[in-house]
C-alpha cells in the first residue's frame, strides 16, 4: 500500500472518529429532507403565520422548479458554511499538535501530504453532497413529481464544485497562516466577496456564484445554454486548482 493510500485513509478515519464526517453528513441529510417540505408547505406557513395580514396577496401553488432552488440555496448556504469548517483546520490543526512533523519524518513526501488531505476532503463533500440531493430529488418525486434524473446528478456536480471553491480557499488559509481561525476567516470573506462579485454584470459569470443557473435549469428541465455552464465551470476549476497549487507550493517552503 502507498504512503498516499495510508494517509488518505488515515484522514477519512480520522473524519469518522472525530464525528466530522456524520455530523456534515446528517447536516447534508437535513438539507435534502427540509428543501422540498419547504418549499412544498411554505405557503400555508406564510399564511398560518401572518393570518389575515396578507389575505389580499396572492401566493402561487409550489411547483417542482421550487424545491430545486430551495435546495440549491440551502446546499449554497449550509453547504459553504459546512467545507469551510471542514477544510479551516485540515493543514493548520496538524502543525499546531506537530502531528504533520511526525508523519513527514516517515519517508512521506509533502506533496503526498497535502493530497490525501485534499483527496479525503473532496470525497466527504461528494459524498455529502449526493445525500442531499438524493434525498431531494426522492422527496421531490413524492411531494410534486419526479423531475430529470440526469439534470439532479448535475446540479450535485455543479454544488460539489461551488463547494470546492470555498473548501480550496479555506484550505489555502490554513496552509499558508497555520491557524485554524485565519483560514476560516479567509473561507467567509471569499465566499462574501465572491458573493457580491456574482451580482457584477459581466463578472459574476466567472464566479462559483454563476453556477446556481445552469445548476437550477438543468435539474428543473429547462434548457440552458452550453456556455453558461461552462464558462463557470472553466473558471471555477481555475479558482479550486490555483488556491491548492498555492497551498502545495506555500507547504513545500514551511518549516515544520
Amino acid at each position: 500500500m502507498s504512503a498516499r493510500s495510508v494517509l488518505l485513509r488515515k484522514e477519512l478515519l480520522e473524519s469518522w472518529r472525530t464525528m466530522r464526517l456524520p455530523i456534515v453528513a446528517g447536516l447534508f441529510l437535513v438539507v435534502g429532507l427540509t428543501s422540498p417540505l419547504l418549499a412544498k408547505f411554505l405557503p400555508e406557513i406564510v399564511e398560518a403565520a401572518a393570518g389575515d395580514q396578507f389575505s389580499s396577496i396572492p401566493i402561487p401553488t409550489p411547483v417542482p422548479a421550487d424545491a430545486v432552488d430551495q435546495l440549491w440555496k440551502n446546499l449554497g448556504q449550509f453547504g459553504a458554511f459546512a467545507a469551510i469548517v471542514l477544510a479551516m483546520g485540515s493543514v493548520a490543526t496538524e502543525r499546531d499538535h506537530g502531528t504533520a512533523a511526525f508523519v513527514l519524518s516517515k519517508t512521506v513526501s509533502r506533496g503526498s501530504f497535502i493530497a490525501a488531505k485534499v483527496v479525503a476532503l473532496g470525497a466527504i463533500l461528494v459524498l455529502c453532497v449526493g445525500l442531499a440531493v438524493a434525498v431531494g430529488w426522492l422527496y421531490t418525486a413524492i411531494l410534486f413529481e419526479p423531475l430529470p434524473v440526469g439534470g439532479w446528478i448535475a446540479l450535485a456536480f455543479l454544488a460539489w464544485l461551488g463547494l470546492g471553491a470555498w473548501a480550496a480557499l479555506t484550505f489555502l488559509g490554513s496552509t499558508v497562516t497555520g491557524s485554524a481561525a485565519a483560514a476560516a476567516g479567509l473561507g467567509f470573506g471569499a465566499f462574501l466577496v465572491l458573493s457580491i462579485a456574482s451580482a457584477i454584470p459581466n463578472v459574476g459569470r466567472f464566479t462559483p456564484g454563476a453556477l446556481a443557473g445552469p445548476a437550477f435549469a438543468l435539474a428543473a428541465g429547462l434548457p440552458v445554454e452550453v456556455g453558461d455552464v461552462v464558462v463557470p465551470v472553466v473558471s471555477t476549476t481555475i479558482l479550486i486548482l490555483l488556491a491548492l497549487g498555492a497551498s502545495a507550493w506555500s507547504f513545500r517552503r514551511q518549516e515544520l
